[in-house]
């Protein structure tokens, strides 16, 4: 069955912003929609991303909320290109440029898949697993953004243990997990902590073992989204660019990829013993 076409990618980035500068202003949709003389329920259409964008509605919001010009152009450019389905963009160098648009989508979603090749994936990692990573790739980062960064990780952890939590399967490469970061403590406790969050009921993880030979996942490391009434994601991200794929032959590939190393990879139960066993070595 097809999906439904919803709002691009592009615009549920705009819905986010929207959202985001309307409450660091401290205003209610129903305080917009008295100023724009529209309906409440518009703007809150806007905002979920539940439809389509108008260049005109989101300019007059965006001036109601007195957006700086670099800002409103760049949102407005967003929604001016909506009708394109998939969305890459570079980055700087530093962390990926729309980091917040992921956790915003992670937050929105009913189900996780997370495939990782060369490290433990954020929404499993520990602070100071975070930390080394965090500083080891973006040494030009100042203490005090480090601390950020990783704040902000640790903040995006929190969705795994609300109420209605998201249901999250981590697929993780045998090689991630004999990667050393930081000392043999760090890498001990970030291997522990992996049973500890594997034993929640929405929780389910697998590894890739290293001797599994060639397979599709080498392809490199993917994220796919699944939301209750917004098209599937597939999230993918590298050293210079991230992209976020919506359509269906996108999704459906990287669903086939999914499978594939699923099948392939160990058990929950094995995955786990090779993690303490791993564990073990460090002291």
């Amino acid at each position: 069955m097809a999906q439904r076409q919803g709002a691009s990618v592009r615009q549920r980035r705009v819905s986010v912003e929207l959202r985001a500068l309307r409450e660091a202003r401290k205003l209610s949709c129903k305080d917009v929609a008295r100023a724009l003389g529209c309906s409440e329920s518009k703007i809150s259409r806007m905002e979920t991303g539940n439809r389509g964008l108008y260049a005109d509605d989101v300019a007059a919001v965006l001036g109601f909320l007195q957006v700086p010009g670099k800002v409103r152009q760049d949102l407005l450019a967003l929604v001016r290109e909506g009708e394109e389905r998939n969305w890459h963009q570079f980055q700087d160098g530093k962390l990926p440029v729309d980091w917040k648009t992921l956790i915003q989508f992670e937050d929105e979603a009913t189900e996780l898949r997370n495939y990782e090749t060369l490290l433990v994936p954020g929404l499993a990692q520990t602070a100071e697993y975070a930390r080394e990573i965090i500083h080891g790739t973006n040494c030009e980062l100042s203490e005090a953004e480090v601390e950020y960064f990783v704040a902000a990780r640790m903040t995006r952890q929190l969705i795994l243990s609300r109420h209605r939590a998201p249901s999250l399967h981590l697929l993780i490469e045998e090689t991630a997990l004999r990667r050393p970061i930081g000392d043999a403590g760090v890498m001990q406790r970030q291997l522990q902590h992996l049973p500890m969050i594997a034993s929640r009921p929405n929780i389910t993880l697998q590894v890739a073992p290293f001797d599994a030979g060639a397979h599709p996942g080498l392809c490199g490391p993917f994220m796919i989204l699944d939301f209750i009434d917004q098209p599937t994601l597939a999230y993918m991200e590298s050293h210079r660019t991230i992209a976020f794929l919506e359509e269906e032959e996108h999704v459906r590939r990287a669903k086939t990829t999914w499978a594939q190393l699923c099948a392939m990879a160990l058990s929950a139960e094995d995955s786990i013993r090779l993690i303490a066993d791993l564990a073990g070595t460090l002291t």
